[in-house]
């Protein structure tokens, strides 16, 4: 416990500095921009508390402790649950209300979310410049972060290092072992899905009650992550239909290129062969 007893809630929350970080831009200001400024802001801080719960994921998967992976598993998914849940707030804003502060974004847009795209190298996304994985113009996973910045040295060690899957097959062969040449694969590069890893699984979903519960855990953190992708395209579609997106990307048509990906392969791939 600590010993200041001048310790409040607000201080120990920062809470005055945290409401002076809401800055609309338009004039007025438009009314509806501090809830556009809230929200991202929210969502911010949600995907820090992700990235700091899969860190924790990742070290209980490869050191085989069952039941904390699967709360961990089981946070995340809640989590990603009110990510989802923030999407219908900001859909009470319309097209005319958007639109009443949006060209004060210029070139702003959540596609430039550092924390988002961390998030997506974590959990095994590898898109490298020259792919045309995100823009039209061809840019990788970090590219249109600052050089030398600290977003995207994060993002990029991310890439380099295993990702949440790499750390479920460490925890899936210590419960049976994996074919050699798929522990040993590059984590540098995007995992493709491994009909051999897959016997292993399908064995271990029949045979081990432990590994079976982490399987659908990931499961369902993968199927939280598409559910907020959906919601994302139909939000977008919503509230300016084709636009371009402020930041240059296509919009709804980029955010819908990312749909029915999904982050577990072998695991959705292994349902038709029971």
């Amino acid at each position: 416990m600590s010993n200041d007893k001048h310790l409040t809630y607000t201080s120990y929350l920062k809470v005055d500095e945290l409401l002076q970080l809401q800055k609309p831009l338009s004039d007025g200001p438009e009314h509806d921009e501090l809830l556009f400024i809230t929200i991202h802001q929210v969502y911010e801080l949600w995907f820090k508390q992700i990235l700091h719960e899969i860190e924790a994921l990742q070290v209980a998967l490869e050191s085989t402790q069952t039941h904390y992976s699967i709360a961990l598993l089981g946070r995340v998914r809640t989590i990603m649950k009110t990510c989802v849940s923030q999407l219908d707030i900001l859909e009470t804003m319309t097209p005319l209300q958007f639109n009443s502060f949006r060209e004060r974004l210029s070139s702003a847009s959540g596609f430039q979310s550092a924390q988002f795209r961390e998030l997506e190298a974590v959990l095994g996304r590898r898109d490298k410049a020259g792919d045309g994985s995100d823009k039209s113009t061809g840019m990788g996973m970090s590219e249109h972060l600052s050089p030398g910045s600290e977003a995207r040295a994060r993002v990029e060690q991310a890439m380099s290092r295993k990702s949440l899957w790499h750390s479920a097959l460490e925890y899936f062969n210590s419960k049976s072992p994996m074919p050699e040449h798929a522990m040993k694969t590059d984590p540098t590069v995007a995992w493709e899905p491994n009909p051999e890893v897959q016997k292993v699984l399908i064995e271990l979903h029949r045979n081990d009650p432990e590994a079976n519960l982490i399987g659908e855990a990931l499961i369902d953190l993968d199927e939280g992550l598409q559910e907020w992708r959906y919601r994302h395209v139909k939000m977008v579609e919503r509230t300016i239909g084709r636009k371009i997106g402020s930041g240059g990307s296509s919009g709804a048509g980029y955010l819908a290129s990312t749909l029915f990906n999904p982050v577990f392969p072998d695991l959705w791939e292994i349902r038709s062969q029971f």
